[in-house]
């Protein structure tokens, strides 16, 4: 009878110290971002203003968190219109087509207080490949307001556009084919 509870109350403690919190991404303040040179002289940047993330982590670091992110490519504004028009057409996001891009991470690792490396497959314009960016763990902290957790984080990295078949007939001295991507999030804990 003592293994019995013994037994029964390992699975118990493990089931809790294992279970899985999931995390939303709060729209309000948080942005996805991505920087492209142009004419190799000046940097444009870019907003997706309609996404969605989540997070699921059992850790209170986050070293076992898993991201989902989804982006709808017609949200993309660069604060012009016919450049918007330009990116969202065949040449670039092809948006009538491949209306939503998506990241979903396949493995973190920390590298030192707060700092990961985030590894995932990135699908853009129909192509899904294996990617790493930088993730900085801002803190977690009691919302005033909610009174809920949040969670901030900013990831960092580039994406190479011809890995992607992103606008292959712009030559890379009009459009840079390294592109930079910046990512705030703030996350509140799902109740």
């Amino acid at each position: 009878m003592k293994k019995i509870f013994i037994l029964l109350a390992s699975a118990f403690f493990y089931t809790a110290a294992s279970a899985q919190t999931t995390w939303t991404v709060d729209k309000a303040h948080s942005n996805v971002k991505f920087t492209a040179t142009h004419l190799m002289v000046s940097d444009v940047d870019g907003i997706f203003k309609n996404y969605d993330a989540t997070i699921t982590s059992s850790k209170p670091d986050f070293s076992d968190a898993k991201f989902q992110i989804s982006i709808q490519t017609a949200s993309v504004t660069t604060d012009n219109d016919q450049r918007d028009k330009h990116i969202s057409s065949p040449d670039f996001f092809e948006v009538a087509k491949y209306p939503t891009l998506t990241f979903t991470s396949t493995g973190i690792t920390k590298t030192s207080d707060k700092h990961y490396k985030l590894a995932g497959n990135l699908t853009l314009h129909g192509v899904t490949k294996p990617v790493t960016f930088d993730l900085w763990y801002r803190g977690t902290i009691v919302n005033p307001m909610s009174k809920a957790d949040d969670a901030g984080f900013q990831l960092t990295g580039t994406i190479n556009r011809s890995d992607f078949a992103f606008g292959p007939s712009i030559p890379n001295a009009v459009v840079s084919d390294e592109i930079a991507i910046k990512a705030n999030g703030e996350f509140g804990k799902a109740k």
